[in-house]
């Protein structure tokens, strides 16, 4: 099923103004943010810039994500302000070599969750808005200098979590017929369309995948921005978005366009497996739970500061934690395996199979926010009116505007972690299949005991009482 014949959403999306226009609706919001934050009271319940951020748009960005694909990159501002600022300042170099792959944005996904936990920045709205002001500030600067979309390919944090997420998405770009592409001559989903201009010269009139996806050899999501260049840029409209089997892209062991084979990539996996138990840290780092083992562990090292102390969290959570479990599974699935590879091969192939789980609990816990506290917006927006403009212009603001009880939200939270749980097992299964066909069920049962250790430490989790960090866990 092709998305893109639907007679409404098919039409929009085929609209070569469809991305700007998603663009500028984000682009108000953020800049609506900045300012209220900025200007507007300090208090976090009152402010749009740690409202919307925490609550409604981290919910709505997986929701997004579950129900149609990676479309908060398809409609991501800060691309909108760059291809602005390229109007000015045209890129000459190519990212380096040497920095090419996601170690880097890796590595800024973690500083950001670490961040967000030792500022409290959902409490903090003035700090808010100039994280989104240096986020915009980074992507115009390093797109400014490099050419394509280095900084959602290699940089950008909340892309890194996307590509990981979106691979469960029901969704994705793919070619309608391969004879078709293979008699191309012009590539211009990858290369662009341009036109003849004067004295011989060529401009650029719809470009193609600034991240260097070749559709004929594109696989899934990772990657991928949805931006539907590729699509505006195919001269014989042989590109579909597709309804696929979520995760059925993780494993395709072939060669594929701009990743190359997933059993060589220990970045991909490292985030895979960051992406799943970051999910576990930042959910239980919200809890009462959490200010006990901090508390033990300042006193412990001496300390009455918070952030050794919630780097260890993090040092543990995201590093000792995950390599210890996955270092057993692997050496006992090749003890159990009839032609065991090596335990890095081992662990390469089965560390995406913990992405579902990884996105069950992400969607529990962000879920949790959304749907308690979905109705602040109104009177938060409308508070934001009387600050700007000195007139309740949307009516005078109700504060009593909320959402479900937490204890309505727990069933849904249970369905999220263990629908999620359901598809890592599936995906152990799988890929037992695929790599140990003779004795599949026991090379799956480390990695399977590993899903239901996740599992049950989630809803562990989810079933504690919540405190904000903005009471200091020494304070």
């Amino acid at each position: 099923m092709n998305v893109l014949t639907w007679p409404v959403v098919g039409a929009f999306l085929r609209w070569r103004h469809a991305r700007p226009a998603l663009q500028i609706v984000l682009l108000i919001a953020a800049i609506a943010i900045v300012l209220h934050g900025l200007l507007g009271p300090q208090l976090a319940p009152r402010n749009l810039a740690t409202v919307v951020t925490s609550i409604h748009w981290r919910g709505f960005l997986i929701l997004a994500i579950v129900a149609v694909g990676n479309l908060f990159c398809t409609a991501c501002p800060m691309v909108l302000a760059r291809d602005m600022s390229r109007r000015i300042v045209h890129p000459a170099l190519r990212w380096p070599r040497w920095l090419r792959g996601k170690w880097l944005g890796l590595a800024l996904l973690v500083l950001v969750l670490f961040s967000y936990e030792l500022f409290d920045l959902w409490s903090q709205p003035r700090a808010t808005a100039w994280l989104v002001i240096g986020y915009f500030g980074l992507a115009i600067v390093i797109d400014s200098v490099f050419k394509g979309a280095s900084f959602c390919k290699h940089l950008c944090p909340i892309g890194q979590f996307n590509f990981a997420a979106s691979t469960m998405a029901p969704t994705e770009l793919r070619i309608v017929e391969r004879e078709t592409c293979r008699t191309c001559r012009t590539s211009d989903c990858i290369k662009g369309r341009y036109r003849p201009a004067e004295a011989g010269h060529y401009v650029l009139e719809q470009r193609g995948c600034e991240l260097g996806l070749f559709l004929p050899m594109k696989v899934g999501n990772l990657d991928c921005t949805m931006c539907l260049d590729c699509v505006h840029a195919c001269p014989h409209d042989n590109i579909a978005l597709a309804i696929r089997t979520p995760g059925a892209e993780l494993l395709e062991r072939g060669r594929r366009s701009g990743i190359g084979r997933l059993s060589q990539r220990a970045d991909l996996a490292a985030l895979a497996v960051v992406f799943t138990f970051a999910a576990l840290v930042s959910a239980f780092a919200m809890t009462s739970p959490s200010y006990l083992v901090e508390q033990r562990l300042a006193t412990l090292i001496g300390t009455d500061r918070e952030w050794p102390v919630l780097a260890i969290v993090f040092l543990g959570g995201l590093l000792i934690a995950p390599a210890l479990l996955l270092w057993v599974a692997g050496t006992i699935t090749r003890l159990l395996a009839e032609n065991p590879g090596t335990l890095r091969a081992t662990v390469l192939a089965y560390a995406y199979a913990l992405i579902p789980v990884g996105l069950g609990i992400w969607a529990a816990h962000y879920g949790f926010h959304l749907l308690t506290g979905a109705l602040t917006i109104v009177p938060v927006a409308q508070s934001a009116t009387v600050d700007a403009f000195g007139h309740a212009l949307l009516g005078g603001p109700f504060w009593g505007w909320v959402g479900l009880q937490p204890g309505a939200v727990f069933p849904i939270q249970l369905g999220c972690v263990v629908l999620g749980a359901s598809g890592s097992m599936a995906m152990v299964q799988a890929i037992s299949q695929r790599d140990q066909p003779t004795r599949p069920m026991l090379a799956s049962v480390p990695w399977l005991v590993v899903v239901l250790l996740l599992t049950t430490t989630a809803l562990w989790i989810l079933s504690q009482p919540m405190e904000m960090r903005a009471v200091r866990f020494l304070g």
